[in-house]
């Protein structure tokens, strides 16, 4: 077996499942302490920084000589749960194809960076060259959160993510926004209906509204790679007794976001809505308020590092790569709201948070050589 594949195997083997997400996972203490151990057995200058009690980011450092560009490499070491899997942490091999809970989201995109690091100790450059294998991607991003928090340890120029984008590059993902919605009607027995007002039904005027302008946003695209952000109802809940009228319903709705839009105008945009509602119904009293969300991230096309990793990753691949947007929410947002021009590229697979998890194994070591001419041509 080789290196990289014995590499990912080991990785795999390690139950990481996000206790944050699965009460009573393992968490990411035990990977932590293997990648910990293989920095330092391979000559890495390796910081632990502690996250929470048991859930450390690991940082490995290839030094460079100084006056060189840095670059950090990024992967989370959470895993999502493996309710119904089989043997998930028995990672297999089968037509070129690795099996296991995190082969493919995201132990592969790691096990690459990690060996990329490896190959920079001998390559004399002036630039430094970074890892950081970080907590809680999957659940609140507490790792990433932390990893910024003390950016002045490891001041990359850049930086690339190697979640699985099939081998293309992204550019561009959505973000979200958490909502809460809230109906107000009047208490009253039902057998007097003239004394009541029915928040949930009045909760029905709402969804109704906010399913048109889902629709409407889905039908026009404004957004390249992206299209259109949305939204969709996610839990309601209302009324006290059958035979009474409901004098609250509060609904919890998730909208998609893309550059452009924020928190702040999420928040406008569905309280624009309700008072559309409430202008022609005087008895519809209702309140909006954005509890919780994530950025959208992009960067430009023609920014220089995604040129840059165009080139490299086209040589490599003997083709095109293209640019490409992700649907999904990835911790590249967070680095991009610190400053930090970032780039994600990563293996080809499928079964993310799936019964069954593959990456291909061939395209892990294809990511391998790419991140590692990255890091000879950016850092030299």
């Amino acid at each position: 077996m080789s290196e990289l594949n014995s590499l990912l195997a080991d990785l795999v083997a390690i139950d990481s499942v996000n206790p944050d997400l699965v009460p009573g996972g393992a968490g990411e203490a035990r990977l932590a302490g293997y990648i910990a151990r293989w920095g330092r057995d391979n000559g890495l200058e390796t910081r632990v920084q502690e996250v929470r009690p048991g859930r450390p980011n690991i940082i490995l450092t290839a030094r460079g000589s100084g006056g060189g560009r840095s670059l950090m490499l990024n992967a989370h070491t959470d895993v999502v749960g493996v309710s119904d899997m089989d043997a998930p942490f028995e990672p297999a091999i089968h037509d070129g194809r690795m099996y296991g809970r995190g082969a493919y989201d995201m132990k592969s995109g790691l096990a690459a960076c990690m060996l990329a690091l490896k190959a920079a100790r001998a390559m004399s450059l002036r630039g430094d060259v970074f890892l950081s294998a970080v907590v809680d991607e999957e659940y609140g991003s507490i790792g990433t959160e932390a990893l910024l928090a003390e950016w002045q340890r490891w001041p990359a120029d850049a930086l690339l993510i190697a979640e699985p984008t099939e081998l293309q590059i992204s550019i561009a993902h959505r973000g979200f926004v958490w909502l809460e919605i809230e109906t107000f009607g009047v208490a009253a027995h039902g057998s007097r209906p003239h004394l009541g007002i029915d928040a949930i039904a009045k909760m029905g005027l709402a969804l109704v509204a906010l399913d048109n302008h889902d629709r409407a946003m889905r039908a026009n695209p404004t957004h390249e790679l992206l299209g259109s952000g949305s939204q969709h109802a996610s839990i309601i809940s209302g009324g006290e007794e059958i035979s009474m009228y409901p004098a609250h319903c509060k609904l919890l709705v998730e909208r998609r976001t893309i550059p452009g839009e924020t928190m702040a105008s999420v928040e406008a945009e569905t309280r624009a809505i309700l008072a559309d509602i409430a202008a022609a119904d005087p008895d519809f009293k209702a309140g909006a308020k954005a509890t919780f969300g994530r950025a959208p991230f992009s960067i430009e096309p023609d920014h220089p590092l995604v040129q840059q990793l165009k080139r490299i990753a086209g040589a490599q691949l003997g083709r095109d790569v293209p640019l490409i947007g992700s649907s999904w929410w990835m911790d590249s947002a967070l680095f991009a709201e610190k400053g930090v021009p970032t780039v994600v590229l990563g293996p080809t697979g499928a079964g993310a948070h799936a019964r069954e998890e593959w990456v291909d194994l061939d395209s892990v070591a294809q990511c391998q050589a790419i991140y590692t001419d990255l890091i000879a041509d950016f850092c030299r």
